[in-house]
């Protein structure tokens, strides 16, 4: 896919400004133009672009003292100087005034495009870097959705059919079903995949500093505010936005999101500049919208621009069909994190993850096999590593017999919570001396602290 930017040309002859814009805008560019230097700067006062093209040689403003206007106005726009008067001596003065680049009259299409092409996508590693070094301080995520399940096989059908679209996508489910891995998916199954996918975490923003996250900020736009800094919709240009919990963001935010959704546009804070952007817009809520619009806690006009297609994700209880599925996913990814040989679980320990509710769905799932994964005591994880890793499982699990020692090991284990630790304690509530306990401790392998302990 191609990427539209927001391009300015400033030239005093008809001719090369029409001839610019035909060739860019063939090829997917918005295109103003201005007859003078005074025209490019009144423009530059209310919008912002992605690349100036200046011709050197005009009537009153020549192009140096334009650049120079430009550069006070926007430190960081990038100017490409072309003039028929070209000399290395005035090339060089011009990239000394902060131009980018410099061309010579007349060119042709293909070097004009060529020269474009390489000025942008020199601004655009700028950003993919920027998002990049963030990446790198996330953990790799696999964007794989494990299934069997005839109502996940439904959600993948939709996912599929509306990726190749650009059509903005409302996701919808309870905390840990997957809401997130579904907004990637489709990015990364749509023409935009070759571009950034942004997500914003709406739960977990500062309040005061979400307008700027969003949308960014120039230098002294408030305390703090040392540099002019990308926002999210800038970042995520040419590929996909990814609102996590949208129902967080407050309603004077909600406000500007609804415009910069309607309009494409946006500005930074502290900037009435205008900028162009193009994303697609996901977003994900755990929260009912419709009752949250009727309490005035979220704009109407919000919800129906967001909503145009929606998904809603089954709770992992919905779904047990996948349940055995996912276990043998986690389980592979967490052997390889912890280094550990686990050949499955016991049938006990299976039967009592199928009937448990899942209250924290798939991620709760995840995050207890990887807990499973570090206490096991060996290769097959058993009923009673269940109940020493989620108590909650102790209802599911006091259906099915047990043999002697575990039942055991697991009353030990909850006399050692009860007494904090205070292994003496422990053994006089037990009813056994201070031996015995220790020797039940080394052969069940329970693990305890010894830290304001009393030693056996």
């Amino acid at each position: 896919m191609e990427v539209s930017y927001n391009i300015l040309v400033v030239d005093d002859d008809a001719f090369m400004r029409d001839a610019c814009h035909q060739t860019l805008t063939k090829h997917g560019h918005t295109v103003s133009l201005a007859k003078s230097g005074s025209a490019g700067l009144a423009l530059l006062e209310k919008w912002s672009f992605d690349l100036i093209l200046l011709d050197l040689k005009m009537p009153g403003e020549d192009g140096l003292f334009v650049l120079a206007r430009i550069k006070d106005l926007d430190p960081d726009a990038i100017v490409v100087m072309i003039s028929g008067y070209g000399s290395i001596e005035t090339a060089v003065q011009a990239i000394k005034l902060g131009a980018f680049d410099f061309i010579a009259k007349p060119f042709t299409p293909d070097e004009l495009l060529e020269l474009v092409n390489r000025v942008l996508k020199n601004r655009q590693l700028t950003i993919e870097n920027l998002h990049l070094r963030q990446r790198l301080k996330q953990e790799p995520r696999d964007t794989e959705i494990i299934s069997q399940s005839i109502a996940m096989e439904k959600v993948k059908e939709m996912i599929a059919m509306v990726a190749s679209t650009d059509s903005t996508v409302l996701i919808q489910g309870k905390s840990g079903t997957g809401k997130g891995l579904v907004a990637q998916r489709i990015h990364e199954m749509s023409h935009r995949r070759g571009h950034p996918f942004i997500s914003v975490d709406c739960g977990s923003l500062v309040r005061t500093l979400f307008e700027s996250e969003l949308f960014g900020h120039v230098k002294g736009a408030f305390t703090g505010a040392d540099s002019t800094q990308y926002g999210k919709f800038e970042m995520a240009h040419g590929g996909s936005l990814f609102f996590d919990e949208i129902s967080n963001i407050n309603l004077e935010v909600q406000a500007k999101l609804l415009k910069a959704v309607e309009d494409k546009c946006i500005s930074k804070v502290g900037d009435h500049k205008v900028i162009k952007v193009d994303v697609r817009l996901i977003s994900a809520t755990n929260r009912n919208l419709q009752e949250a619009i009727a309490r005035r806690l979220f704009r109407e006009d919000l919800f129906f621009r967001l909503n145009v297609v929606s998904i809603h994700l089954p709770p992992l209880k919905d779904r047990k069909e996948d349940i055995s599925l996912l276990i043998d996913h986690f389980l592979k990814v967490s052997r390889r994190k912890q280094g550990k040989t686990i050949n499955g679980l016991s049938p006990n320990a299976m039967k009592a993850l199928m009937e448990y509710s899942w209250p924290g769905n798939v991620r709760e799932l995840e995050n207890m096999i990887e807990r499973l994964v570090v206490f096991a005591r060996s290769k097959t994880i058993t009923s009673e590593d269940l109940v020493y890793s989620n108590t909650m499982l102790s209802n599911a699990l006091a259906r099915e017999p047990h043999r002697l020692d575990e039942m055991e090991r697991v009353h030990i284990i909850k006399v050692l919570e009860y007494t904090e630790g205070n292994k003496s304690q422990a053994a006089r509530l037990l009813g056994i001396d201070r031996k015995t306990l220790r020797i039940k401790l080394n052969k069940y392998q329970i693990p305890t602290a010894s830290n304001n302990q009393a030693e056996i």
